[in-house]
C-alpha cells in the first residue's frame, strides 16, 4: 500500500516537474478555494443569527402551566391528572394569540378549581409539538373532558364565550327532577333532546356513559351547544313526554311530532345517537359568528335564500333568558308553524275584516252562498278598504266554478236532512296571495213543500246580488285576531332564514347593512341601532338587495319584525331597498343648487356619494356630466388627467357641473346603474330623462367630450324648458321675451365657447412649443445615438482584432507547449541513447584492460 501511495506520488511529481506551470496554477487555484470558504463562511456567522430560547408566555400568576418549549410529552401527564383540561397552543408572534390571551388568563382564574389550563409553544423549531403537529392558523384551543376529546373550540377568542364553552363542556347534560324543569327545559327555541334512565339498579346504567357521549359528540360537532342535552330519571316526569321504558333518547320538536331514537334499527351507539339527532331536529334560530378572516361562511348561508339578519347584545353568562332573543325566537317559531291550528287563527284573523255580498246560483233553487273578501290586518288600513269582487259575467269563473263545487254538492243529500238548514263554510284562493283569501258560506234551505212557498220559490231565485259592504265589524275577541305571521313560511316562496349574530362582536357588518354610529353606541338609542341595541336586516342576495328595518320609538321589537316580515313576504313588496354609501366629505361637495363661490369654493370635480347622488344629478339648472369609477379600475385611473383637464376648461362655466362617483362604495338606484367601469352619462338640463351615455366606440380624450357636450348638452332644448300659463300671465312673458332670454342664454354659451377656445388656443401654442422642444431634443439625441453607434462600431472590430491577436498568441503558445513537450521528449531520449554509449564505451574499454592483462600474463609466462 505504502509502494503505491509512493509511486503515485512520484508520478505527480515527476509530471510537476515536466510541467511547472501546471503546478503553479494547481496551488493558486488551492489558495483561491481556500480563501473563498472562509469568506462565506465567516458572512454565514454575521448574517445568522442563533434563535433565541423562548421564554415564558403566560404571566407566573397566571393559574396557566405554559410549557413554552413544547414539551407535548407533559400534556398527556397533565391531562391524566384533571377531569377537564383546556389546551392552549400559540405561536410566541401571533397577534391573535396575543390578544387571546388575556382572555383565556381571564377565564382560568375563574375556573381554575374545575379545569386545567395548559399552554404549548408550537412554534419553537426543537419542540416535540412542532414536530409532531401541523397547525395552519394560531391560537387553537382543544377540550378535553376525561379520556374524551379533543374538542376544538371555533368560536370568538372573547373571555364570555370561552368560558360559557367550557362550562357546556363541564356539564353536558341538564339534571331535569320535576315535571316543571321538563316543560321549562322544552319551552325554549333550540333543539332539545331529552334521555330517560333510572339509576335503581346501578350507580350508572349501562346506556347513561353512552348518552352522556352523544352530548360531548354533539358539542364536538357544533361548539356552539346548539342542541341542549337533558336526562331524566324519574319515571313519573318522564310519563309527561310519554316516556316508559327505560334507556329511551327522545328528540323534542315543536314544528313536527317529537321523535324516538329507533334503538332497533340503529345501534345504541354516542355516533349514532348525535348524527340522528342532527339529522332530525329542526331549527329556526341559526347564529352566526363569521371569523373575522377570509371565509365564505357568510356566502354559503346567503345564497341558500333571503336572510333576516338579526343583530342583538349577547350575553354568554347570562342566567336569565336574553328578553330579545326570546321575542325573535317567537317571532321564528309562529312564522314556521305550519300546522292545521295555526291555519284556523289565520283564517279567523281574515274572516274578522271582510267585505260581503250574496249569490245566489242559477243552477239550484236552494243554494245562496255568502262570498266574503277576507283581507289581513296587515295590509288593512282606513283608506285602502276596496271590496273588488269578479262579475259572474266577467271574469267570475274561477269564483263561480268553486261555488258550484262547493254548494251543489249539497243536493244529493238525503231527504232526512231535507228538513234542516246546512250551513258549510271554506276558504279558497281567487289569485296568490299570503294575506287576502276568498271565504263562502253557501246555506240550503229545504222547507216544507206546500203552495205557499212554491209560489216563493220564483221570487228566491231572483234575489239580486247585495251591494258589497265595507264596513269593518270590530272583533270583539283580541285573540280571533291574527298576527298575520302564524304559518307566513308555508304560505309565501318569498320565505326567510332567521339568523342571529352579536352586535358587539359583528357591529361592522351591521354598519356595512346600513347602522350608524360606533360600536359603543350600538347599546344605545341611534339611528342604526334602537334604543335597545338591535339592528335588523333581510338580505336577498339572488336579487342583490337588502332591507333594513326603522322602528318608530314607540313600536315594541315584536311589532316591528312582523310588519318587517310581512311586508317583505307581499308579492308586491312595500320596502324601500337600503343603499349603502360614503359618508360626506366636509370639505367635498357644495350645494349645487345654491353655491356660494365666497364662502365655499366650487371644486373642479364634485365627488358624488348615495346621499348626495339624485339631488346633484337631477339638478334641472345644470348639465350633468357624471363619471363612474372604481378604487381598483386601473382604466378609471389613467382617465383621471382628461377629467381633470377637462373640468379646468369649465371651470368658469356655471351651468356644467362635473361629478364622479365610485360605485364600488356607493350604492345607486338600478336605474342609474351601469354595466361597467368606466363610464360617462350625461344629463342634461331641463330634459334629466334624455341622459346620454358617451360611446363605448369613441377613446375618452378631451375633444371627443367636449364634441360630445355640445352636441347633447341642454341648452339645446331650452325651449323647452316648462312655463306654466299662470306665472306666464302673472307676469305678462310674451314671445318677444322668451326669445330675448333665449337670445340671452345662447349669448353666454358663445361667451363660454369663445373663452374655452382661447384656453384651448393657449394650450394648443403651448403644444407646440413643447412639440418644438422635442423635436430638437430628438435631433439632438439622434446625433449622440449615431455618434455612440460610431464608437460601437470602433469597439467591436477593436474587439475582433484583439480577439484574432488573441488567438494568435495561444495557437502561438500551444506551438511552443508542443514544441517543448516534443523537445522534452526528445532530451529524455538522447539521455538514454548517451547512457548507453556511455555503458557500451565503458564496457569496452573494460574489456580492452582485461585483455592486456592477459596479454602480460601470458607475456610474463611465457618469459
Amino acid at each position: 500500500m505504502l509502494r503505491r501511495v509512493r509511486q503515485s506520488l512520484r508520478q505527480v511529481l515527476f509530471l510537476m516537474a515536466r510541467r511547472p506551470g501546471l503546478l503553479c496554477g494547481a496551488i493558486v487555484l488551492s489558495v483561491l478555494l481556500i480563501l473563498a470558504v472562509k469568506f462565506t463562511c465567516s458572512r454565514a456567522k454575521n448574517v445568522v443569527a442563533a434563535a433565541r430560547p423562548p421564554v415564558r408566555f403566560f404571566s407566573t400568576e397566571a393559574p396557566v402551566v405554559d410549557l413554552y418549549l413544547g414539551q407535548l410529552d407533559q400534556v398527556e401527564r397533565l391531562r391524566s391528572m384533571a377531569e377537564v383540561s383546556l389546551i392552549f397552543f400559540y405561536a410566541p408572534w401571533c397577534a391573535h394569540s396575543m390578544a387571546a390571551r388575556q382572555e383565556v388568563q381571564q377565564v382560568a382564574k375563574k375556573l381554575a378549581k374545575q379545569v386545567q389550563f395548559v399552554a404549548v409553544n408550537c412554534w419553537w423549531s426543537q419542540g416535540k409539538c412542532r414536530r409532531q403537529n401541523r397547525f395552519y392558523q394560531y391560537p387553537i384551543i382543544h377540550l378535553f373532558y376525561r379520556r374524551f376529546g379533543p374538542i376544538e373550540y371555533k368560536g370568538p377568542f372573547v373571555a364570555p364565550y370561552v368560558e360559557s364553552f367550557i362550562l357546556r363542556v363541564i356539564t353536558p347534560l341538564t339534571y331535569l327532577p320535576s315535571r316543571a324543569t321538563l316543560e321549562e327545559f322544552l319551552s325554549y327555541h333550540e333543539p332539545r333532546v331529552v334521555g330517560f334512565f333510572q339509576f335503581n339498579s346501578s350507580p350508572q346504567p349501562p346506556g347513561y356513559i353512552t348518552y352522556l357521549s352523544s352530548a360531548l359528540q354533539a358539542l364536538k360537532r357544533d361548539f356552539r351547544g346548539i342542541v341542549r342535552f337533558g336526562v331524566v330519571t324519574n319515571k313519573q316526569v318522564a310519563e309527561a313526554i310519554s316516556l316508559e321504558e327505560d334507556e329511551t333518547v327522545y328528540l323534542y320538536r315543536r314544528l313536527n311530532s317529537s321523535l324516538i331514537f329507533p334503538r332497533r334499527e340503529r345501534n345504541f351507539t354516542s355516533e349514532a345517537i348525535c348524527s340522528w339527532v342532527f339529522e332530525h331536529h329542526e331549527t329556526v334560530l341559526h347564529w352566526l359568528q363569521p371569523p373575522g378572516t377570509k371565509s365564505r361562511l357568510l356566502e354559503h348561508e346567503l345564497t341558500k335564500g333571503p336572510a333576516l339578519l338579526l343583530f342583538l347584545p349577547h350575553n354568554p353568562l347570562g342566567s336569565n333568558p336574553n328578553p330579545l332573543l326570546q321575542q325573535v325566537a317567537d317571532i321564528a317559531v309562529r312564522y314556521h308553524s305550519c300546522d292545521i291550528n295555526n291555519h284556523s287563527n289565520l283564517d279567523k284573523s281574515f274572516t274578522s275584516h271582510s267585505c260581503c255580498q250574496s249569490v245566489l246560483l242559477p243552477e239550484s233553487s236552494t243554494s245562496v252562498c255568502e262570498v266574503c273578501l277576507s283581507l289581513s290586518q296587515s295590509i288593512l288600513t282606513s283608506s285602502s278598504i276596496r271590496c273588488m269582487f269578479p262579475s259572474m259575467a266577467h271574469g267570475g269563473d274561477v269564483l263561480q266554478s268553486y261555488l258550484r263545487h262547493c254548494c251543489l254538492h249539497r243536493e244529493s243529500a238525503p231527504m232526512s236532512m231535507k228538513t234542516t238548514t246546512s250551513l258549510g263554510c271554506s276558504n279558497f284562493l281567487n289569485s296568490y296571495s299570503p294575506f287576502s283569501q276568498y271565504s263562502a258560506c253557501c246555506r240550503k234551505v229545504e222547507p216544507q213543500l206546500n203552495q205557499s212557498q212554491t209560489k216563493e220559490e220564483p221570487d228566491m231565485q231572483r234575489v239580486p246580488l247585495m251591494a258589497p259592504s265595507s264596513s269593518i265589524p270590530p272583533s270583539s275577541d283580541p285573540q280571533q285576531e291574527g298576527d298575520g305571521i302564524t304559518g307566513l313560511w308555508c304560505q309565501t316562496n318569498r320565505t326567510l332564514r332567521f339568523y342571529v349574530l352579536d352586535v358587539a362582536l359583528n357591529w361592522p357588518l351591521a354598519v356595512r347593512l346600513g347602522a350608524t354610529g360606533n360600536r359603543s353606541a350600538s347599546l344605545h338609542q341611534e339611528a342604526g341601532a334602537q334604543g335597545d341595541g338591535s339592528f335588523a336586516a333581510i338580505v336577498n342576495l339572488k336579487d342583490e338587495v337588502h332591507y333594513v328595518l326603522h322602528r318608530s320609538p314607540e313600536a315594541t321589537l315584536t311589532e316591528s319584525l312582523e310588519a318587517f316580515i310581512r311586508n317583505f313576504s307581499a308579492p308586491y313588496s312595500l320596502l324601500q331597498r337600503h343603499l349603502v354609501g360614503e359618508e360626506e366629505r366636509k370639505a367635498g361637495d357644495e350645494d349645487t343648487r345654491h353655491p356660494d363661490k365666497h364662502q365655499h369654493p366650487r371644486p373642479l370635480i364634485t365627488e358624488l356619494t348615495t346621499s348626495s347622488f339624485l339631488p346633484s344629478v337631477m339638478d334641472l339648472q345644470k348639465d350633468v356630466l357624471l363619471f363612474y369609477y372604481t378604487q381598483w379600475c386601473g382604466f378609471c385611473s389613467v382617465l383621471n388627467h382628461v377629467i381633470i383637464q377637462l373640468a379646468r376648461l369649465l371651470q368658469g362655466n356655471g351651468t356644467i357641473t362635473v361629478a364622479r362617483v365610485n360605485v364600488a362604495r356607493n350604492d345607486l338606484p338600478w336605474e342609474f346603474m351601469v354595466d361597467h367601469v368606466p363610464s360617462i352619462l350625461l344629463f342634461p338640463k331641463y330634459r334629466k330623462h334624455f341622459s346620454v351615455k358617451f360611446p363605448d366606440d369613441l377613446p375618452i380624450t378631451l375633444p371627443n367630450l367636449l364634441h360630445f357636450i355640445l352636441q347633447h348638452s341642454g341648452s339645446v332644448q331650452y325651449a323647452d324648458k316648462p312655463v306654466t300659463a299662470s306665472s306666464g300671465a302673472e307676469e305678462g312673458v310674451g314671445p318677444g321675451v322668451i326669445f330675448r332670454a333665449e337670445f340671452l342664454a345662447l349669448q353666454h354659451e358663445v361667451q363660454a365657447l369663445h373663452h374655452a377656445r382661447e384656453r384651448l388656443s393657449q394650450q394648443l401654442a403651448q403644444l407646440w412649443r413643447d412639440n418644438r422642444r422635442l423635436k430638437f431634443d430628438t435631433r439632438s439625441l439622434e446625433a449622440q445615438n449615431a455618434e455612440l453607434q460610431r464608437e460601437r462600431q470602433s469597439l467591436e472590430e477593436q474587439h475582433r482584432e484583439k480577439s484574432w491577436q488573441l488567438g494568435e498568441a495561444v495557437r502561438r503558445l500551444q506551438e511552443l507547449a508542443d514544441t517543448s513537450e516534443n523537445l522534452l521528449n526528445e532530451n529524455t531520449l538522447l539521455r538514454v541513447l548517451l547512457r548507453a554509449l556511455k555503458d557500451r564505451t565503458e564496457t569496452k574499454e573494460q574489456e580492452e584492460v582485461e585483455r592486456r592483462e592477459a596479454e602480460q600474463r601470458r607475456n610474463h609466462m611465457a618469459s
